[in-house]
């Protein structure tokens, strides 16, 4: 972040949750931000009218990590802000409970595609971008996994729980494939957040249910999940790639 150009940062799913907050602090830090949304256009523009009130620059480009048009169309828009130099992998999907017996050939594809392929298609435009091997200045991406992927998500949601897992692997892969042209690929796994995403799950009280039973005693926020994706890109964690982060309380 040196020089006087602004680095430009995408959160991909950046209208709620974890990603409303990871843009927030991002653009504190001094970033641009280009945040994508699906669904929800009202909740994405006041994340962008929230960062301009506050003197920064942000974008909202409506569309699907699963659709590669999509993602080709948000890094057009994160281009015209300047050089990207940072990715969050945020943009994830679950569905309601049910045994592996039950999932529907619909359910499994749905999954795979926003989880694992969107964030494949996200990092491959963000190296193209940043890597020193194209012309780039280098930059950071960090991956959404969730604990989901060591615990298996049995007769709740094992294809959640695969499909995190194989962010583990993309991590890790990643980060090697490129730590020699000047890009750190890092992931932070949640536990328990208080977030939206357990009701569209078809569990609007999970949260409620399962935070007391946690070792620290109550579910996290999407702030303490934000700051550790954050601090990944910065000059303080200059020397981790390929790490895994649990921010889950102690589950």
């Amino acid at each position: 972040m040196s020089g006087t150009t602004t680095p430009v940062a995408v959160v991909t799913g950046g209208g709620r949750g974890i990603g409303r907050a990871v843009c927030l602090l991002l653009a504190e830090r001094g970033y641009a931000v280009c945040l994508s949304y699906v669904a929800d256009a009202a909740a994405a523009q006041a994340v962008v009218e929230a960062i301009i009130a506050k003197g920064g620059k942000a974008v909202a480009v409506k569309g699907d990590v699963g659709v590669e048009a999509d993602v080709l169309a948000l890094f057009e828009a994160a281009d015209r802000l300047g050089p990207v130099t940072a990715l969050i992998n945020n943009a994830g999907v679950v569905d309601v409970a049910a045994r592996v017996s039950d999932m529907s050939a619909e359910r499994l594809t749905r999954m795979m595609t926003t989880n694992v392929v969107g964030s494949f298609l996200c990092a491959r435009e963000a190296v193209r971008r940043m890597s020193t091997k194209h012309g780039g200045q280098g930059g950071g991406i960090v991956n959404l996994s969730s604990v989901a992927a060591r615990l298996g998500g049995p007769g709740q949601y094992v294809d959640y729980a695969a499909s995190k897992g194989a962010i583990d692997t993309f991590t890790t892969g990643l980060a090697r494939e490129v730590a020699a042209e000047g890009i750190r690929v890092n992931a932070v796994s949640p536990g328990i957040i208080d977030t939206e995403i357990h009701a569209s799950g078809g569990q609007p009280d999970r949260v409620a249910r399962l935070g007391p039973d946690q070792p620290m005693g109550r579910a996290g926020t999407a702030e303490e999940v934000a700051a550790p994706i954050v601090w990944l890109l910065s000059d303080e964690a200059a020397y981790m790639t390929g790490a895994n982060l649990l921010v889950s309380g102690g589950r």
